[in-house]
């Protein structure tokens, strides 16, 4: 895609998000990789009043160019673009289920094998950061190591896939899988898939899907 098609998917998808309860209001951000650099939503711009001419393009350098301000937690996105290649766009929403968790700063351990889907037999809580800083960005490239997706403690859910669909894909399955945890927990603590397990899960996901 050129840049003006990037721009009016990454506003589609941005209020996508919305429609698939991921988020409200102005909560959460999307980014594409787009050349040498990245397109990002603005900050504190509602997704239903955006436009493609808002859409922020930014270098790994972190600066912008445009009449907006790029989203607070542009660090996350350049970081993630920076050291991960296969990370062509980044989701982070606030979404219901996996921020109640987020909130309790807990992992979600291999109570399901769709876990294997994000990497490995957990998805990890990245420590708590202040948002919009350094420290929020080195927490979650800690947390993303041998992932795609992680929680933000007392904030929220961060995906990336290869493209905008897919990591859309990703969140909505994240936040559908954070769902289950969370009402599994209110009858009793799951029961967990052993590491022998969770490995041959993995290994079948290394030739999963088209």
């Amino acid at each position: 895609m050129n840049q003006d098609d990037l721009r009016q998917t990454l506003v589609a998808s941005a209020r996508a998000m919305q429609t698939l309860g991921l988020n409200r209001g102005a909560a959460g951000n999307l980014s594409v990789r787009c050349g040498d650099g990245f397109l990002i939503t603005p900050t504190g711009l509602p997704y239903d009043a955006m436009q493609p001419a808002d859409i922020v393009p930014m270098a790994l350098d972190g600066t912008w160019r445009g009449a907006r301000k790029p989203s607070s937690e542009w660090r996350f996105h350049r970081d993630i673009y920076a050291a991960r290649a296969e990370a062509g766009a980044i989701a982070h929403a606030h979404a219901p289920f996996a921020t109640a968790l987020a909130c309790l700063r807990v992992d979600i351990p291999p109570f399901h094998y769709m876990i294997a889907r994000f990497g490995g037999a957990c998805v990890r809580c990245a420590a708590y950061a202040t948002f919009g800083t350094q420290a929020l960005s080195d927490a979650a490239l800690a947390a993303l190591d041998g992932r795609c997706a992680c929680l933000l403690a007392n904030h929220g859910l961060l995906a990336f896939g290869r493209d905008l669909p897919h990591a859309l894909d990703l969140a909505v399955e994240f936040e559908s899988l954070c769902e289950q945890y969370w009402r599994a927990l209110h009858i009793a603590p799951p029961v967990l898939l052993s590491d022998t397990e969770m490995e041959a899960v993995l290994e079948k996901f290394k030739s999963y899907g088209q």
